[in-house]
């Protein structure tokens, strides 16, 4: 078979079974655009692959993201009968994926100054205004949200009378429901009574955080937003090898300062480590665990805590 055919298949069956299927979807047509036209599936050599692999840049985690997207691919064309073996070399011969650098952390006193220059740096804007752009810092900061998870939020997504949020259709397709502190569920209230000044121009479909005419607002404007916002309040990068502030850091933030909370209160942090995980949606609790070396403040409670344990103190 075709190698396009094939991947078009692939593609169709992983959909019909529930995956968004759009970044390895992309990946598994780049890599079809790189080999010659109408080659068939199970003609494409290993070095064909290997030159996909490498691409013209330096080692990045794209290239595991390209060996995962062709390894299910090939896999699916071999139990079909449309490839008798999978030309990608073997996954010992890969390269090891290089390290993230760490995510920026904000401290409780630049998240006051990040607050604070909202209304100025929106001082001149025509469709974000202030309003809509600090209840969307809140929600990431207050209640752990993705920022495209945010921004989708509709009308009805926003229960207030219980102060709980439905995110749909998360980063690995499931919902969940997020309960909200007295103090994010005001703001939420607050900003709800302004926001019924717009139009909502699908009902209660319409997003929650709207632009001046009710529409959604889009992630590159609040991008571009931020940027002003952290001019405007003194932030950037620091030389300590975390990556740059931004709109994903409010999340890692957010969870960071609720671990630390934890410690100096002498809770049960291995305990409470699968609710934080549970409540920021994540796939498994790998994924929340890695909060717990982030940042000195967190590792300095984490000793305390553990200093009272060893010494007879209140078990954490």
């Amino acid at each position: 078979m075709i190698l396009r055919d094939a991947i078009d298949h692939y593609v169709a069956w992983r959909r019909a079974h529930g995956a968004r299927f759009i970044t390895s979807a992309s990946t598994l047509y780049q890599f079809c655009k790189s080999v010659p036209e109408h080659v068939c599936c199970d003609a494409v050599p290993e070095s064909e692959v290997r030159r996909f692999l490498a691409g013209t840049g330096p080692l990045t985690r794209w290239r595991a993201n390209k060996y995962g997207a062709l390894a299910g691919f090939y896999r699916y064309a071999i139990s079909r009968g449309y490839a008798a073996r999978s030309p990608l070399p073997a996954a010992d011969e890969e390269p090891r994926e290089p390290q993230s650098a760490p995510s920026y952390i904000y401290s409780r006193e630049e998240l006051q100054r990040l607050f604070g220059a909202v209304d100025i740096s929106r001082k001149h804007a025509i469709r974000l205004d202030a309003d809509t752009f600090r209840t969307l810092l809140l929600i990431l900061y207050g209640a752990g949200l993705r920022t495209s998870e945010a921004l989708h939020l509709s009308m009805r997504d926003v229960d207030l009378a219980d102060a709980v949020l439905t995110v749909r259709n998360t980063k690995f397709y499931k919902s969940r429901l997020v309960p909200v502190a007295s103090p994010l569920a005001g703001a939420l209230r607050a900003y709800a009574e302004r926001r019924s000044d717009r139009p909502l121009p699908e009902g209660m479909a319409s997003a929650f955080l709207a632009n001046r005419d009710g529409t959604q607002v889009r992630k590159h404007n609040v991008n571009h937003a931020l940027r002003r916002l952290l001019e405007t309040a003194g932030i950037g990068r620091k030389d300590d090898g975390r990556r740059a502030p931004c709109l994903h850091a409010l999340r890692h933030t957010a969870a960071v300062h609720r671990l630390t909370s934890w410690y100096r209160e002498g809770a049960d942090v291995q305990r409470l480590l699968p609710a934080l995980s549970t409540y920021l949606g994540h796939a498994n609790l790998d994924d929340t665990s890695v909060y717990l070396s982030m940042t000195p403040e967190l590792l300095y409670e984490a000793s305390v805590c553990f200093d009272r344990y060893v010494n007879g103190g209140d078990h954490a």
